[in-house]
């Protein structure tokens, strides 16, 4: 059994966070010892890997309980978990077009400021007018 320091160690999750999880049905509420700590088990360990995993992965709470709950039944198809990662994966492409399109944008004005006064500066200038912008971002 493992305490929630324990835990915490061998996961790299910050104790405020497993109790945040346990809170949100993540993992089960510990068994508690007669001094009242909480204790874990090798499966919890393995659940809060697997969350932290799907988490630096970029996945939302509700996607992962939904994995969680897909884990329950390994016989069932893995359509509903690819579903979930081609969902999120369109997210991410998403997000890697926006921010190529501000790396443009941030490029462009950069590269029109010579140094001058702050009176002459175009990133201030086109901080404060979006017309002098390119493109929506």
């Amino acid at each position: 059994m493992l305490t929630i320091g324990d835990l915490s160690k061998r996961t790299g999750v910050k104790v405020p966070t497993i109790r945040y999880y346990e809170q949100m049905g993540l993992i089960s509420e510990p068994e508690r010892s007669e001094g009242n700590q909480r204790r874990y088990s090798k499966a919890d360990l393995e659940r809060l890997a697997f969350i932290r995993h799907g988490r630096d992965l970029g996945l939302t709470i509700d996607a992962i309980k939904e994995l969680i709950s897909l884990s329950q039944h390994p016989d069932r198809p893995c359509v509903g978990a690819d579903r979930i990662a081609k969902e999120h994966l369109d997210d991410v492409r998403t997000k890697i077009a926006r921010l190529k399109k501000l790396e443009h944008e941030l490029e462009r004005i950069v590269s029109h400021c010579d140094g001058h006064s702050i009176e002459d500066c175009y990133v201030i200038r086109a901080l404060s007018d979006h017309s002098l912008c390119e493109h929506e971002h």
